[in-house]
């Protein structure tokens, strides 16, 4: 159990058990792990382990409402590079694309992005397999986000909505952490009004992206390193394309490769790099026209492309339909 396999489990948590007047090396002897675990740098456990360390400070705590108490004591200098991260983000939608790229670094869990005239909607599922999570884990993700964004704008965001798999037990605190009343359904989610998603980070700083950055693609390779290269393309492409950032260089430089290697081993997967943009495209278009009210130049914007009329053409060639008929046909559907 040892180099980059597996979830960080840092120093950070120190800090945050003792505030939570709780001893690290009793949670970590409890939850059977190495007692010097956090004693060592840049140290990783498995999902079973990450779940039986969450399990026993929860169980440790002895207070149903622990992870609003870790969440309200969470503070900048306790941040992961991945977190701070995002800390560092514009704005909230894209530290949430930030995080949803980086999550598997620091949880054993999978988030999704959904950002439109409607709003942001994050959506997050544990990896499947795994031991079941505690209500500890989906009570500091739902409200995490939270946090994030009021510390990013110093502002008292909210959410429009909150759900989890399971209800707290002491789902007043919760509630009254978030401010919205939370629902139980079949995943974890929460949503944001499109006015709090581009509400501007005070805390943005480009500089400080610019360090963490290459680090942080390092550590999701080596952590993916099972992945294909067609699949960590299309995950880079999800990140980069509102941007219009969907060169084979550009992309290959985040993932630490030539563009010449990316392209071999595309191939060798029986792809190639223009395929895998294709795809990553249509699929998007077909969320976007299924799942939002964008605008079809809208989504143009958001899949890349400098004038709608391309779009127009492209998904044409695509489906052999126009934008608008594929929404129309969704809908129905």
């Amino acid at each position: 159990m040892a180099g980059n396999y597996g979830y960080a489990v840092d120093q950070g948590w120190k800090g945050m058990l003792a505030e939570l007047g709780l001893r690290h090396d009793v949670v970590l002897r409890s939850a059977g792990l190495p007692e010097d675990l956090l004693n060592r740098p840049d140290m990783r456990v498995r999902p079973d382990q990450f779940v039986r360390f969450c399990t026993a400070v929860e169980e440790l705590a002895g207070d149903p409402a622990v992870a609003v108490r870790i969440v309200d004591l969470m503070s900048a200098e306790w941040f992961s590079p991945p977190l701070f991260a995002a800390l560092c983000s514009p704005d909230l939608t894209v530290a949430a694309g930030r995080l949803a790229c980086f999550k598997p670094l620091i949880a054993p869990l999978k988030l999704q992005v959904d950002a439109g005239s409607d709003g942001l909607v994050l959506t997050y599922r544990w990896l499947e397999g795994m031991l079941a999570p505690p209500a500890l884990m989906h009570g500091v993700e739902a409200l995490f986000v939270v946090k994030l964004a009021r510390m990013g704008t110093r502002h008292h965001v909210c959410p429009v909505s909150m759900t989890v798999p399971v209800l707290p037990d002491a789902v007043e605190a919760f509630e009254a952490f978030a401010g919205v009343s939370m629902t139980q359904g079949d995943t974890l989610s929460v949503s944001f009004s499109d006015a709090d998603a581009q509400r501007p980070f005070l805390t943005a700083n480009n500089a400080m992206w610019d360090i963490f950055e290459p680090e942080l693609r390092r550590r999701l390779a080596d952590l993916q390193g099972s992945a294909t290269f067609q699949e960590r393309t299309r995950a880079v492409l999800l990140e980069a394309m509102p941007s219009g950032q969907v060169s084979v260089e550009g992309v290959a430089k985040r993932l630490a490769v030539s563009a010449r290697t990316l392209q071999r081993r595309l191939r060798e997967e029986g792809t190639s790099f223009k395929e895998v943009v294709r795809s990553t495209r249509e699929s998007l278009a077909r969320h976007y026209l299924g799942r939002t009210r964008l605008t079809a130049s809208e989504i143009a914007y958001l899949l890349g492309f400098e004038e709608p009329s391309s779009f127009f053409r492209a998904f044409h060639d695509w489906t052999g339909k126009t934008p608008e008929t594929v929404r129309q046909a969704l809908a129905q559907r």
